[in-house]
């Protein structure tokens, strides 16, 4: 697995740490890092957005600080086809939400297990 650089919100780079190798420079609200498994942070970095309220394509574009238009289309579709977000038009807008199975995978990857016990 390849490791590449990103910018990473600070709030997300802050909640999915075990995926950032070496954190760089801050610039602005996103944090310039080598990550782990490019594809995942991305996902996630999108659903992170969408976590709170639905928002606009072009809000969600500039948050999800993912810099190539093209990624972010890409991701946007893959999220789209496994049913992690919805969008729906309102007035000249599309407004993009998450979705029940998006919570559920956003969740899956925010509960962190602190501690095990073995039996």
């Amino acid at each position: 697995m390849r490791t590449r650089m990103t910018y990473i919100p600070v709030e997300v780079a802050d909640q999915f740490s075990e995926f950032i190798i070496k954190r760089d420079e801050q610039v602005l609200d996103a944090v310039k890092a080598r990550a782990r498994d490019f594809s995942t942070i991305s996902i996630l970095k999108l659903l992170y957005q969408l976590r709170c309220e639905p928002i606009t394509f072009s809000d969600l574009y500039v948050k999800s600080n993912i810099r190539m238009k093209r990624s972010f289309l890409n991701y946007l579709r893959l999220c789209m086809a496994y049913n992690f977000i919805q969008k729906e038009p309102i007035g000249s807008n599309m407004v993009y939400s998450i979705t029940d199975k998006g919570r559920t995978m956003l969740s899956l990857f925010t509960q962190k297990v602190t501690s095990l016990a073995i039996i």
